[in-house]
């Protein structure tokens, strides 16, 4: 029954590209597919799972019936109806049991307390305090409109992310992913540290088709922690490395993260200027991660993988024409074409690609399963985002968000730079327990608008925000990534988000870059960007050198502390600044000294 689901929720959605639907029919119909798979492929007594499903059927008939009235009647006049109250405390309840079975009980306590607050908010002290809903209001905001769960998060999940998870289990069902993890081997297996170079790699070009970082460590590290093992690195090191190199999927274009849909929505601009933006911001995490990973090794003489690990496991030049969709993706997205029409258009060049050698072929059973796939995962995206539409719409209606704004402000002086600080505090703490999508939405709502007032660009301060999101996932003690990548690698689970997070610190610097400096976000002349892009490359490449202290042999704590200075300098001063300038050329000026006045060995 899920598999027939998952065909008709494809076909629904492919449907409403050509017949578009009002929002009030295409995203119930969106959550009835998802609530209904998700109860069939969850754990849980068979009869509960029988009567959720068909509660949830007849929750999506009431929406049916009722969609030209919901669409047509004006908030806060129009009468509510009985049936609407029963049918949307049940759609409620229904949210909240899926979101439970998604993610867990970190986020459905957080929506708990969010709807108590709602109903309450007049007895909270404070600035936090506020009128507070009745059972009517509540209803008629959540369910009724376009603002609660049918809001702007349920749409991201109708018009970007089913596409673009369709296409990301489409090409990797054709053989992209393992084409990916055959070019790093490829690339770097036999360099020094080639095992984990191989994981960076891999991982990077996973992340351009999967925005999820859990499902990059199963799908990428399944290979490439057994590799690092061979190669000398400990199951914590293998497993922390992978990890970290998965979760930077989240920002790697042209698919990112949920996270980054959503910020398309909020900001109200096209999908592809928002992948367009994050490019520099992607290239400069794998960079610091890929030359933390090669100091790493160098140093300590280990991670190089023996000639019969470090080939690919088959050919890599006769399947170079599966590159064509993810490239056919980039080039419509750059060009401008919307992020639906240019996903929809890749997917039929994976269909089209899969038949052009026989080696690639797909049966209809083996596309079935795609859709199988797509559907369990799917539903697994829709039900948490569509359910923090509650918060959204709560921390809007109660004018929550702009009062934070201002106790944020008071609380750092006025300062961007603390309002920074306690930007990055408060997501990582978030995101412990919470998808990234939950923690960036979360923090867009709380941090956002307090960092605009501040002088940020509005583009820079939601990359921010989503940047220190991303981060959370390999943050302990709840590191969702760190977790499925020690599970892999049968490693203990808080030492390896301990040692992600220590690899991280290289890391924590770009997003300062780009924070005050729109050129790394690709938003100026094209030379402009580049200059600001090679200075960013040159910044974090000092601070991975001084972080390992190792460069052509190990650093005195005075060389360290040079390259460190030197570093941060390069990355926080503004472009074209004097400290900018002077920054990048002592960091050039250490390197020439380090490399050639005063050539040294490696000592392990």
């Amino acid at each position: 029954m899920a598999l027939a689901l998952g065909v008709a929720w494809c076909l629904f959605q492919f449907a409403i590209i050509v017949w578009p639907q009002q929002p009030m029919v295409a995203r119930p119909v969106h959550l009835f597919f998802a609530l209904t798979i998700l109860f069939l492929t969850t754990d849980g007594p068979k009869w509960l799972n029988n009567a959720l499903v068909a509660v949830s059927a007849a929750i999506g008939g009431y929406f049916l019936w009722s969609a030209q009235r919901l669409a047509d009647r004006v908030e806060a006049v129009d009468p509510i109806l009985p049936v609407d109250l029963i049918a949307g405390v049940i759609f409620l309840a229904l949210l909240l049991e899926g979101v439970r079975r998604c993610v867990g009980w970190s986020l459905l306590a957080l929506l708990l307390f969010t709807l108590f607050y709602g109903f309450a908010g007049r007895w909270f002290p404070g600035w936090s305090r506020f009128s507070g809903f009745n059972l009517d209001d509540m209803i008629e905001i959540m369910t009724m409109t376009t603002n609660g769960v049918l809001g702007v998060t349920t749409e991201t999940s109708v018009q970007f992310v089913f596409y673009f998870l369709v296409f990301g289990a489409a090409y990797a069902a054709i053989g992209g992913g393992k084409l990916f993890i055959d070019i790093g081997l490829a690339t770097s297996g036999r360099q020094q540290g080639g095992a984990a170079k191989a994981a960076v790699v891999s991982s990077s070009l996973m992340g351009t088709i999967s925005g999820s970082a859990v499902a990059n460590v199963v799908s990428v590290g399944v290979f490439t922690i057994p590799l690092m093992r061979r190669a000398g690195y400990s199951a914590v090191q293998a497993a922390g490395i992978e990890a970290l190199a998965s979760t930077g999927g989240q920002l790697m274009p042209p698919v990112m993260g949920v996270a980054a849909f959503v910020m398309a929505e909020l900001l109200q601009m096209d999908y592809g200027k928002i992948a367009m933006a994050a490019v520099i911001p992607a290239i400069a995490f794998y960079f610091a991660l890929f030359a933390i990973v090669d100091l790493g090794a160098r140093k300590s003489g280990i991670g190089t993988l023996g000639s019969e690990h470090a080939v690919a496991s088959a050919p890599i030049l006769p399947r170079l024409y599966l590159l064509l969709p993810p490239v056919l993706l980039v080039a419509m997205l750059a060009s401008g074409k919307s992020a639906t029409l240019s996903v929809v258009i890749a997917i039929g060049a994976c269909v089209l690609t899969a038949y052009a050698r026989r080696e690639s072929w797909l049966s209809i059973r083996e596309w079935l399963a795609v859709i199988d796939d797509v559907a369990k995962q799917a539903a697994q995206v829709a039900i948490p985002i569509a359910a923090i539409g509650i918060m959204v719409a709560i921390a809007v209606q109660s004018n929550l968000a702009l009062r934070f704004s201002s106790r944020l402000i008071e609380t750092g002086a006025g300062s961007v730079h603390a309002a920074l600080l306690l930007t990055i505090l408060g997501c990582i703490v978030m995101g412990m327990g919470l998808p990234t999508v939950a923690a960036y939405i979360i923090g867009a709502i709380l941090f956002v608008p307090t960092l605009i007032k501040l002088g940020l660009v509005p583009l820079c301060a939601h990359f921010f925000v989503m940047y220190y999101c991303v981060l959370s996932m390999i943050t302990p003690p709840v590191a969702l990534a760190s977790f499925a990548a020690a599970g892999l690698a049968k490693a203990d689970v808080m030492e390896t988000g301990w040692h992600a997070f220590r690899l991280s610190l290289v890391l924590f610097l770009i997003a300062f870059a780009f924070a005050f400096d729109p050129l790394l976000l690709g938003q100026g002349p094209l030379p402009s960007v580049l200059a600001a892009f090679a200075g960013l490359l040159i910044g974090t490449g000092a601070w991975a050198i001084a972080l390992v202290g190792y460069f052509r042999g190990n650093l005195s704590i005075p060389e360290r502390i040079a390259f460190g200075a030197a570093a941060v300098a390069g990355i926080l001063f503004p472009t074209f600044s004097t400290g900018w300038v002077a920054a990048l050329a002592t960091v050039l000026l250490l390197c020439a000294w380090n490399g050639f006045a005063k050539p040294r060995t490696r000592t392990a």
